[in-house]
């Protein structure tokens, strides 16, 4: 079956030139050659001027900020019967399963795209989101169509807003409502406090409870699993100190959702860290109507299977890799 693939960088609409500055011009003109005319980057670099990494970086950053967006069209025929496989499995009003990469390749950009395209869909006018965090989740942004709604409530689930991290949980929160002229609400507290008595100090005295209210009645929530290896990005990042990683993947954690360690059974485990997590409460996101849950790759598929037992999402989005082995294995 024939797959199309489109391209559309959306601040193309106006003649380059026209308005902003000549670095804007420069990016959005490199991304009109590379992705409309199909150009190859040597012949952008000839055209403009420049050496073919300052192409690369310009092409990279105008995907960044969301002024090209990616849409591809045809159903791939063998990944239907998977989705179905997976809905009925797993009690799904609808599973997305996207081809997987090349044999090693990471599986997390074709979620991305998949994540943005799905989203572009379901947010609407008079929602309350709820958002996760991560690089998957931040990586999808490019991948959603841009259109402006009434009334929309972006709430971040995580603090974190005190880190200054690329995959800091209230910069997806912030540019996420931004793609929808939406209000973005942030917990703006770490993602992990020193006390349960810190927290809830946080929460009481420092206006953190009315966004924490919110999270109570969300429309849709959209999250990403986060695997227990030293390299997650959970890790990488310095949320969660080697130690406490070891501590709990002692006490049998595969995963987490918004830093709630789970088991291979879907169970939060019995750990210390639990009490001075800044998030929204897990039974409210539960009880979300339209909860998404995004995730794929090898080392993720206890996690993600945790996850889906967990959360019992509506909608499950991964790759065709990850599809099959949690059809494969036992539940």
């Amino acid at each position: 079956m024939p797959v199309t693939r489109t391209a559309r960088p959306a601040a193309l609409e106006a003649v380059p030139g026209e308005a902003g500055s000549r670095s804007d011009r420069m990016r959005v003109r490199a991304a009109w050659m590379y992705y409309v005319e199909e150009m190859t980057q040597n012949d952008i670099a000839t055209a403009l001027g420049i050496g073919r990494v300052s192409v690369v970086r310009l092409l990279a950053e105008a995907r960044a900020r969301a002024e090209v967006r990616i849409s591809v069209t045809g159903p791939l025929a063998e990944l239907v019967g998977i989705e179905r496989d997976l809905e009925r499995r797993h009690a799904l009003a609808r599973a997305i399963v996207v081809p997987a990469p090349g044999a090693g390749e990471d599986p997390a950009p074709v979620i991305s795209a998949a994540i943005g395209a799905y989203l572009s869909e379901a947010v609407r006018s008079g929602m309350t989101v709820g958002l996760g965090w991560g690089r998957t989740l931040l990586d999808s942004l490019p991948f959603i169509e841009a259109r402006a709604l009434e009334d929309l409530r972006v709430v971040s689930l995580l603090g974190g807003i005190a880190e200054a991290h690329r995959f800091n949980p209230a910069e997806f929160a912030w540019r996420f409502a931004q793609i929808f002229n939406g209000d973005a609400f942030l917990l703006a507290a770490p993602a992990i406090v020193d006390s349960a008595e810190t927290k809830r100090a946080l929460v009481e005295r420092c206006g953190l409870k009315p966004v924490l209210d919110m999270a109570e009645a969300l429309d849709l929530v959209v999250l990403s699993v986060g695997g227990i290896a030293a390299d997650a990005t959970t890790y990488r990042t310095g949320f969660i100190a080697e130690g406490d990683r070891r501590s709990l993947e002692r006490a049998g954690a595969v995963g987490d959702l918004l830093f709630h360690f789970i088991d291979r059974d879907g169970r939060l485990i019995d750990h210390p860290i639990n009490s001075r997590i800044m998030s929204a409460d897990m039974a409210a996101i539960r009880r979300a109507p339209a909860r998404v849950v995004a995730s794929g790759g090898p080392e993720k598929i206890d996690a993600l299977r945790a996850a889906i037992a967990f959360v019992r999402p509506t909608v499950l989005i991964t790759d065709e890799r990850s599809a099959v082995r949690l059809l494969r294995e036992p539940e």
